[in-house]
C-alpha cells in the first residue's frame, strides 16, 4: 500500500501461472451442471462507463489547458492602461536614454501601467527611435502606445530654447537670457559671483605668468543652443552652461594639450581664444590670429594691441563699446585699465565666451611668424603680416578696397 492509498499488483515471477493451482494430487472440481459452455457476461455497461470517464477527464483536461493556456498568456502580458488618460505630468527624457530607461520614467510618473508595456509599444512603433531629451506634459495613465505618440508630438515637449552665439561677454549672454527666460539680469550677476559653485574647477585659474586671478564666469558660459527645462533658476542655466564647456574641453583634450604643446596655462590659451574669437573676421582666421597672439606674447614680448580688449573693459564699466576709429588713444592706452591696448603680457581674464572653434584654435594653433594682422575685404578676410614694412602694405591694400580710412 503506497501513502496515496493505492495498491499495485506484484508482478508474478517468470514462467509461474497466474491462476491458483489445484492441491497436489487433486483434482479440479468439475463445472456446475448447466454452467459448462454459460456465455461470459457481457462487460459493455462497464466500457460505456470508462469511456464517458474518459471523454469527461480529457473534457475537464480541455477545458483546464485552454483555461490555463490564457492565464499564462495574461500573466505574461504587461499591464497597460486603456482610455485617454487623466490630468497631466512634466517628465524629462535624458541625451543618451534608451527606450528601458524612458520606460522606468514614465512608469515612476504614472504616465503607464508598466515599464514593459512601453518598450512593447515602441518596439512597434518605428518612429519611437525619434524621440527626442527634453521635457514633456503628458497626461498619466495612458496607454503604452499613445504614451509613445505622446512623445513624439513635438507639441508636447515643454521647453525654452536658448542659442547663445561665440564671443558674448558675459554682460551680452545675461541680457540675451533675460529677453529669452525672462530672469532678470541681476539673478545671473548674482549667481556668476561664484564660479566655483557654478561648477568650474579651481585649477582653471591658474597661470604660469604670475599674473593674480580674479576668479570670474567669463570664458566658462560655452556657447551653443540649449533646452532648459520649464522656468528654470538662473543657477541652473548657468550650471548647464559650464558643463558644456567641461564637456567639450574635455573631448578636446583641451587641458593635456595646451599644457604640453603650449607651455601654458589652460586659463591662458583660454583667454587667448576669446580674443581670436573676438578679432578674427571669418572663421578660418581664428587659429591664426591665436598663432599672432602667442609670438607677441610669449616670443617676441610685446604689447599686444588688441581693440577688443579696450571694449571689454567698457563693458565692465557699463559704458558702450566703440569702433578702434572712435578710440582715443587716451582710452586705449589708459594706464588704470588692466585690459588697455598697450599692456605688457596677457590681460587678466577673458573678454567673451568662445566658441569650439577658438578653443580649437588656441589649443592647436597654425604655424607661423606672424605679428601683425588686418581686415582687407567687407568679408572680414586678413591679411597676417610678419614685419611691420609689410604690415604697412597690406593696411594701404584695406585703404585702396574701402575698408580703412587711416594710415598705417
Amino acid at each position: 500500500m503506497s501513502e496515496l492509498g493505492l495498491s499495485f499488483e506484484e508482478a508474478p515471477s517468470k514462467g509461474r501461472h497466474r491462476h491458483r493451482r489445484s492441491a497436489k494430487g487433486k483434482q479440479s472440481k468439475p463445472a456446475k451442471p448447466g454452467k459448462q459452455g454459460k456465455p461470459r457476461k457481457s462487460r459493455g455497461g462497464k466500457s460505456l462507463i470508462a469511456f464517458m470517464i474518459v471523454v469527461l477527464v480529457l473534457g475537464g483536461l480541455g477545458a483546464g489547458g485552454w483555461w490555463g493556456i490564457n492565464w499564462v498568456q495574461g500573466a505574461l502580458t504587461a499591464p497597460d492602461y486603456e482610455g485617454a488618460g487623466t490630468g497631466s505630468v512634466t517628465v524629462e527624457i535624458r541625451e543618451g536614454q534608451n527606450l528601458s530607461d524612458i520606460a522606468q520614467v514614465l512608469y515612476e510618473a504614472d504616465v503607464v501601467a508598466s515599464p514593459q508595456a512601453f518598450v512593447d509599444a515602441a518596439n512597434e512603433n518605428p518612429q519611437a527611435r525619434a524621440i527626442q531629451p527634453g521635457f514633456y506634459s503628458v497626461p498619466q495613465q495612458l496607454p503604452a502606445a499613445s504614451a509613445v505618440l505622446a512623445l513624439l508630438d513635438t507639441e508636447n515637449r515643454d521647453i525654452a530654447r536658448v542659442t547663445i552665439p561665440e564671443g558674448l561677454s558675459s554682460f551680452r549672454t545675461f541680457d540675451l537670457l533675460e529677453d529669452q527666460l525672462g530672469i532678470p539680469v541681476e539673478e545671473f550677476e548674482a549667481a556668476a559671483e561664484d564660479p566655483f559653485a557654478l561648477g568650474v574647477p579651481e585649477f582653471w585659474y591658474n597661470r604660469t605668468d604670475e599674473q593674480d586671478v580674479d576668479p570670474t564666469i567669463e570664458g566658462f558660459l560655452f556657447p551653443a543652443t540649449y533646452e532648459f527645462p520649464p522656468d528654470p533658476t538662473a543657477e541652473v542655466v548657468l550650471q548647464t552652461m559650464v558643463t558644456q564647456f567641461l564637456n567639450v574641453v574635455e573631448e578636446l583634450n583641451f587641458v593635456d594639450r595646451v599644457e604640453s604643446d603650449r607651455n601654458i596655462a589652460p586659463y591662458e590659451a583660454l583667454i587667448v581664444a576669446s580674443l581670436a574669437q573676438a578679432e578674427a573676421g571669418v572663421p578660418d582666421d581664428i587659429g591664426r590670429v591665436a598663432r599672432v597672439a602667442y609670438n607677441r606674447l610669449y616670443i617676441e614680448q610685446m604689447p599686444l594691441e588688441f581693440d577688443v580688449t579696450v571694449n571689454y573693459w567698457f563693458e565692465l564699466n557699463g559704458e558702450p563699446t566703440k569702433s578702434s576709429a572712435e578710440m582715443t588713444d587716451a582710452e586705449m592706452y589708459d594706464p588704470d585699465n588692466p585690459y588697455n591696448r598697450g599692456l605688457n603680457g596677457l590681460v587678466p581674464t577673458p573678454i567673451n565666451n568662445p566658441g569650439q572653434v577658438a578653443l580649437e584654435g588656441a589649443m592647436d594653433p597654425p604655424a607661423g611668424d606672424w605679428l601683425f594682422f588686418v581686415a582687407v575685404d567687407g568679408e572680414g578676410n586678413s591679411a597676417f603680416t610678419s614685419t611691420y614694412e609689410e604690415h604697412c602694405a597690406a593696411v594701404q591694400d584695406a585703404i585702396d578696397a574701402g575698408i580703412l580710412n587711416e594710415q598705417c
